[in-house]
């Protein structure tokens, strides 16, 4: 993408980052940013930062990590961290719901399209973070998919009729095709009538 924050690229006239966070505050009782580097360039969102616990660009692990370290210390009991991945406008409204009525005894739960696995779009329980410090500061681990290989996971699917709804931007010309696509979003009724409003 050229360098710089892909979250604060722009779609049809809002950030990824503020279309990201459109969809997933409703879905959740608090809402943090997971962030590397100076803060003070989201500020304008008005939302916490939490920076990653370990040193160096580690990737999404990290900030996973930092995520449920955050979760398990906190003053009230957390059941479960969601992570959503700001580079994909169209992730379902009902996305949390439906990963938390599938749990059961599951430690992470993972969205699927098609065949793809998406293991950014999840549900993880707290207690993940020793495992995960050791995975990641003594192990090298970096892949979030491998490190999911590893543990008891549940999986949702979420069809891909008109959308995929994780779709993720990637390169410029993903950024004008997600233009194209805002019309048809997840082809549910309610996310087209959203996306008039966004």
């Amino acid at each position: 993408m050229g360098g710089g924050d892909k979250c604060l690229r722009v779609l049809a006239g809002r950030t990824l980052l503020a279309r990201a966070i459109a969809r997933a505050r409703p879905q959740v009782a608090s809402l943090t940013l997971s962030i590397a580097g100076d803060p003070a360039r989201f500020r304008a969102y008005g939302l916490p930062t939490l920076a990653d616990s370990l040193a160096g660009q580690l990737g999404p692990l990290a900030g996973l990590l930092a995520g449920l370290e955050a979760a398990a210390t906190a003053p009230a009991p957390v059941a479960w961290l969601a992570s959503f991945p700001t580079d994909a406008p169209f992730f379902p409204r009902d996305l949390v719901r439906r990963l938390v009525d599938a749990a059961g005894d599951a430690e992470i739960v993972c969205a699927r399209s098609g065949d793809k696995l998406q293991p950014l779009f999840s549900i993880w329980r707290p207690h993940l973070a020793g495992d995960l410090h050791q995975a990641v500061a003594a192990e090298g681990m970096r892949r979030v998919d491998r490190w999911v290989a590893g543990r008891h996971v549940g999986l949702v699917d979420f069809p891909a009729h008109l959308v995929d709804p994780f779709f993720n931007i990637n390169a410029p010309e993903d950024l004008i095709a997600a233009e194209g696509l805002l019309a048809l979003n997840d082809g549910s009724p309610s996310d087209q009538n959203q996306n008039q409003k966004e």
